[in-house]
């Protein structure tokens, strides 16, 4: 049974569910260090578990925070106590102590409070404003941080901070263009950008122009790579993989977003995996279930 480890960190559109198929994908290359140019969650990153990679992302915060766990700055005993006194605060507040950690983030980028805000938001979503201000409203919950969840976010951080010390990681916070940039012979790219003709709310946008020079930057090397993006959902589909993105190798699986507000904006969607070398279809479905550790 395989053993998929959640991280501390929520994100739209993280891909825990693909996760096995990615590293059946990667068992077939043979390769020497893992490049990740939109690092997210890390969910894909840090179950590949390679032993050298770069992870790298333009949202500072979400790279100070496993700096943080990399440098010991923030351990699971330190969480458990930060979330147990704040989750007070903000039970004895009816919640508006969400607000004031909200502001003091945005002020002096705390990575404790930015992990505090992301567990309590609105559906874990990660958006700043046009200032680069985390913008997301309360989730309503005042006793979000119960014992039982508190002890949730802790084994998290516990499994990923041992992942991170194990491995040689490298974390950096910089545009894809440049991390792209610097790929050379020996490497794997896996690629998770915003999804292209899709509604975008991350840290910053992400355009037609923005795909293009992507697409540009990991094919005129010969560097083998894994691109994740939409394939088609109930009334499109995403016309880009039959012209910007042809010619290369897919991989399907249906995926249920929760992010919408409401039931009928969550939908179901064919998420898809292309990749420039070839491999056996049949064997990257798991043959075995999974088990998430959340």
């Amino acid at each position: 049974m395989n053993k998929i480890f959640v991280p501390p960190i929520k994100c739209q559109g993280i891909k825990t569910k693909l996760v096995p198929a990615i590293i059946n994908i990667t068992k077939t290359v043979n390769y020497k260090r893992w490049i990740e140019p939109f690092f997210g969650s890390g969910v894909v990153g840090f179950n590949v578990r390679p032993k050298i990679a770069i992870f790298s992302d333009s949202n500072p915060h979400l790279i100070n925070f496993y700096k943080s766990l990399q440098n010991n700055c923030i351990t699971p005993l330190i969480v458990q106590s930060f979330l147990e006194k704040e989750g007070k605060v903000l039970v004895d507040s009816n919640g508006e102590h969400y607000y004031t950690v909200r502001e003091r983030f945005n002020k002096y980028s705390n990575p404790l409070d930015f992990l505090f805000l992301n567990r309590a938001c609105f559906n874990g979503m990660i958006r700043f404003n046009s200032k680069g201000g985390f913008n997301v409203p309360f989730c309503r919950k005042p006793n979000r941080f119960a014992q039982a969840y508190i002890t949730k976010i802790v084994n998290q951080v516990t499994n990923i901070q041992s992942i991170i010390h194990y491995n040689d990681f490298t974390f950096l916070c910089q545009t894809f263009d440049k991390t792209l940039e610097n790929i050379e012979t020996g490497d794997l790219v896996y690629c998770d950008p915003p999804y292209i003709g899709r509604h975008v709310d991350y840290f910053d946008s992400w355009s037609e122009t923005d795909e293009f020079k992507l697409h540009d930057l990991l094919t005129i090397k010969n560097i083998p790579f894994i691109f994740s993006t939409w394939h088609s959902n109930e009334y499109r589909k995403n016309d880009y993989i039959n012209s910007l993105w042809d010619n290369l190798n897919i991989y399907t699986k249906e995926h249920f977003y929760h992010v919408g507000g409401s039931e009928d904006n969550r939908n179901p969607m064919l998420e898809a995996l292309l990749t420039n070398f070839t491999f056996e279809k049949e064997l990257i479905e798991p043959k075995v279930l999974e088990t998430y550790l959340f």
